[in-house]
């Protein structure tokens, strides 16, 4: 099969952000390099692809470090940052893709990549014009199916149950909270300003949300939990983590996916004082499920699983049932400064880089 260059190909080069220095805290514009060069073009069994959308999320931190976090290995300095995509087949030598379909990719922080294809989602198939392609990078993608495997499959909560869940208005959380109330629990939220809790009630159907800048935001949640917490999904700790172990109910579940909190450095929101006693003691005596789980390890083996899920959250955002809120970039090289405010929590719902149209 030959390949067919689209107009972009043959007029652009491949800009590609690359991890220029290692962070100390939190990341700066100067830990990122732009380099240039010549689209790639495709060997036999191969795909080019272009990135239309590009994925920000907050696991990129941790993989800046010199030691990755065990599941992905850390990104070498002048390596390309990784990220998942949207992206179109723009020339192939591969049987099965043919240029012009969308795929999900994980191309990284660049225009151009190739593929074999293997790691590649068609995304023509199943998926409604209706509904932005970068969809599939938030509550169709992975943020969304986060979200499913920890509180569905792991902490299976039950009508009328409270489910706590921080980080309320971002990827993951706003789909956590609407999800437990499409499964008739109560959800509380838990947010950074009155602005994103107003968000979190009034356009994701919260039943509370509560500002964890409060000076008194300990109290507020216990008022907002008066019967307990019988799920609490874990993506943030730090002074959150604190306020919640004193009201979890005997049983709780807590599925742990991040803790975001802590990722520019342990000063960074963690507790002045040492909460490990208390959180082996809360485990023990409350005989609290503690499962940390990482979603990339539901693929392989649950791709039926996903699949399912994909049409499920299609259909709830179609009837309206569920909002996807996306906070959309415009422009590659604005990634990093993207993913310094995604950090700092200066974004509503789930980050995007628009790298080129759809």
């Amino acid at each position: 099969m030959n390949p067919t260059p689209s107009d972009a190909q043959v007029a652009a080069l491949n800009r590609r952000l690359v991890l220029a220095a290692r962070p100390e805290g939190a990341p700066r514009l100067s830990d990122f390099r732009v380099e240039t060069g010549p689209v790639p073009e495709p060997a036999h069994g191969q795909v080019l692809l272009q990135t239309l959308a590009l994925s920000l999320d907050p696991y990129m931190r941790n993989l800046m470090d010199p030691v990755g976090p065990g599941y992905a290995p850390p990104v070498a300095l002048g390596e390309t940052m990784v990220g998942g995509t949207v992206s179109r087949v723009v020339a192939s030598r591969h049987p099965d893709l043919r240029p012009g379909g969308l795929v999900l990719a994980n191309a990284g922080w660049q225009d151009f990549t190739l593929s074999d294809g293997s790691d590649l989602l068609p995304l023509d198939s199943g998926s409604a014009p209706a509904l932005p392609p970068s969809l599939s990078l938030g509550a169709l993608g992975m943020p969304g199916f986060t979200a499913q495997v920890g509180l569905l499959d792991l902490a299976q909560p039950r009508p009328g149950e409270t489910v706590v869940v921080a980080a309320a208005t971002g990827a993951v959380g706003a789909n956590v909270g609407q999800l437990a109330r499409l499964h008739g629990a109560r959800a509380v939220g838990v947010a950074g300003g009155a602005d994103k809790c107003r968000h979190a009630v009034q356009v994701l159907g919260f039943d509370a949300c509560i500002d964890r800048h409060a000076p008194d935001f300990a109290q507020r949640l216990a008022q907002a939990c008066a019967q307990g917490i019988d799920v609490y999904f874990e993506n943030v700790g730090g002074a959150v983590l604190d306020a919640v172990l004193p009201l979890l109910n005997p049983g709780a579940r807590v599925p742990v996916c991040g803790f975001i909190a802590h990722y520019n450095g342990p000063t960074d929101g963690a507790s002045a004082t040492d909460q490990r006693p208390a959180l082996l003691a809360t485990v023990l005596q409350k005989r609290v499920r503690l499962q940390g789980f990482i979603v990339l390890d539901h693929y392989g083996e649950r791709f039926e699983h996903l699949r399912r899920f994909r049409e499920r959250m299609h259909r709830w955002i179609d009837e309206g049932r569920v909002h996807a809120q996306e906070h959309v970039v415009d422009g590659l090289l604005q990634a990093p400064q993207g993913l310094i405010d995604l950090l700092a929590g200066r974004h509503l719902g789930k980050t995007v880089v628009r790298v080129a149209e759809a």
